[in-house]
């Protein structure tokens, strides 16, 4: 009987574990990873598992909102089996905080906002970007070429200096499906409005929060908790757990970030590694202000605390917030997103501090009023990122192929997908062992 064994209760692993029955190893003393919902009474600081039975709490998320996007129609009716989902329509905008402007997203296709000369001419050198477009070596020279100096300058350029905490100018351009140009929508965004575009403009949620969907997969899985991964021997093919136990196994499904996993194989991958990008999240409710936006999440090109966007739980569903508040329209659930390059976390007296700027700064704007909750979370493998010309991801996947560790998901094979295509990955690893 072959040992096979899955690693990490994230969504992918949970999928691999739910078709597999394969046992799981966990380093927290819950499932979900990231994808999981939490609970905060007002004026409180505990965090509760589950909803206060008089539901008079703020639902907050560990890595700010997890909206479920795309995916296999068959992934989505599973979604659906297990927990009642709601749908909607993206809204999401770009805030211009020096000019108090409010641009619905993307900002190529509402150049009306910038009045008409500067519409006229960012629209003509965008006509003139996919002239002359030439093959780019790093994101920043992507975003450029792609959009035209004044679109760049505008936003492309201080957004993104905020979003991959200045690694944008070294890294290699990444998801272009993120940001597609129409010609025609951008001359109708100059008279008037348009639809809604890119890979993520209608999502799915699950009714009773995210925590519904995994509590009910790991429901179906075999998991151990508190199993905390420090070290794993490729040769002698034992795991070894911060509690100081080991096991030995034959195979292994990892979902655990790609860089993390060679640390602990200590395999060497004769190439640069690539980088990551960490995030400080902090969950917030409070006093809506008199100029809260209506949308789903804003972009931030420029803050004086230095974060880059701004989601809206409660401008998504009303369920994010206390009971009593939800009919009221005078409360909000929201996250705030800073991004730090991987390693460099700051520390608990920073995060504080930060916390309170990010606070001020949206008071200033007048989007919240007086704070009825503030707690941070940290992402520290948030966004992963790949060096131009690199092949370390390719060669560090196959090299532990050869050791029979499967990496799957998206921090474990270093590319951006959402919590659909994730599951569908589960699945898939969780099936190629079925017969083992």
């Amino acid at each position: 009987m072959k040992k096979i064994y899955i690693l990490g209760a994230g969504v992918t692993g949970l999928a691999a574990g739910l078709v597999s029955g394969l046992p799981i190893y966990e380093a927290e003393e819950r499932p979900g990873g990231i994808c999981a919902s939490y609970y905060i009474k007002p004026k409180t600081e505990e965090r509760l598992q589950d909803i206060p039975k008089d539901q008079e709490a703020y639902r907050f998320e560990i890595g700010g909102g997890h909206w479920i996007f795309g995916g296999d129609p068959l992934v989505i009716r599973f979604i659906k089996t297990l927990t009642p989902v709601k749908t909607y329509t993206r809204k999401s905008a770009v805030y211009f905080p020096d000019k108090n402007l409010l641009v619905p997203y993307p900002i190529d296709n509402n150049l009306r906002y910038f009045g008409t000369e500067l519409a006229a001419k960012i629209l003509e050198e965008l006509v003139e970007a996919l002239k002359t477009y030439k093959n780019a070596t790093t994101m920043a020279e992507w975003l450029e070429s792609h959009f035209g100096p004044t679109l760049y300058k505008l936003y492309f350029e201080p957004f993104h200096e905020l979003y991959t905490a200045g690694l944008f100018r070294k890294i290699a351009p990444q998801d272009p499906y993120k940001t597609p140009i129409n010609l025609k929508l951008a001359i109708q965004g100059i008279f008037a409005e348009t639809p809604p575009v890119g890979y993520n403009t209608t999502f799915i949620y699950p009714k009773e929060g995210l925590n519904s969907l995994v509590q009910k997969m790991a429901s179906h899985c075999n998991i151990h908790y508190n199993k905390k991964v420090i070290q794993i021997d490729v040769e002698r093919k034992i795991i070894y757990f911060e509690d100081n136990s080991s096991v030995k196994y034959d195979y292994l499904i990892s979902t655990l970030p790609l860089n993390y996993v060679v640390e602990m194989t200590k395999l060497n991958i004769d190439e640069k590694p690539d980088p990551a990008t960490s995030l400080l999240v902090i969950n917030i409710g409070a006093t809506k202000g008199s100029h809260c936006p209506d949308a789903h999440w804003v972009y931030i090109p420029k803050s004086k605390a230095g974060f880059h966007r701004v989601g809206f739980y409660s401008n998504v569903d009303t369920s994010f917030l206390p009971l009593s508040l939800r009919k009221s329209n005078t409360h909000v659930s929201i996250y705030i997103e800073k991004a730090y390059t991987h390693g460099n976390k700051p520390s608990k007296n920073d995060i504080r501090r930060l916390s309170y700027e990010i606070i001020n700064e949206l008071i200033e704007w007048n989007w919240i009023k007086d704070v009825d909750v503030i707690d941070p979370t940290w992402i520290d493998i948030a966004y992963t990122w790949s060096w131009p010309n690199s092949h370390w991801r390719e060669k560090a996947l196959k090299m532990l192929e050869d050791y029979g560790i499967f990496q799957v998901g998206r921090y474990a094979r270093w590319k951006f997908q959402g919590i659909a295509e994730s599951i569908k990955e589960g699945f898939v690893a969780g099936s190629a062992f079925l017969l083992k």
